[in-house]
């Protein structure tokens, strides 16, 4: 019998944070998150700049993982992560970058700099499937950065 799963939607939201600068991706983010069975609460920026600043403005009220495109314009995911690592308040949030490709050379230094994982913009089955896998892993404490060998494939190895 596998054990029970903290019920945290009688404790707080899961908040959740979306760094995209594609509205699509936004919405349907949002509209595969309201249908998971978890209480969360979703706030997106569209920029790395406007990211950096709203996290510097909320250390008292911290999303509870973080997902970035990794092509946004003023700053990139990867300079994002990178200032997000090195910050003391914020390197213990979970990172995942969600983008439109997935590149080895570019999962290498994600994954060195202290990225959760390397997830592709993909259909909303998947993403709903992800998503949920993701949550429920915060929930149960055990989200941990995975082996290299699987960065990239969240959805193979749960």
């Amino acid at each position: 019998m596998n054990p029970p799963i903290v019920d945290i939607q009688s404790q707080f939201p899961i908040r959740i944070l979306l760094a995209d600068d594609d509205a699509d991706d936004c919405y349907f983010f949002e509209k595969v998150l309201k249908t998971i069975p978890f209480n969360t609460s979703f706030t997106t920026v569209d920029n790395g700049e406007i990211l950096m600043t709203w996290l510097f403005q909320h250390y008292e009220n911290l999303p509870h993982v973080i997902f970035l495109d990794q092509n946004m314009p003023r700053k990139k995911g990867t300079e994002c992560l990178k200032e997000i690592k090195n910050d003391e308040k914020l390197k213990h949030i979970p990172v995942i970058i969600y983008s439109t490709y997935l590149q080895d050379d570019v999962a290498d230094y994600l994954y060195e700099n202290g990225a959760h994982y390397y997830f592709r913009k993909t259909e909303l089955n998947k993403l709903y499937a992800f998503l949920n896998q993701v949550i429920t892993k915060l929930v149960e404490k055990d989200f941990n950065q995975p082996e290299r060998a699987s960065f990239t494939h969240l959805l193979d190895i749960i």
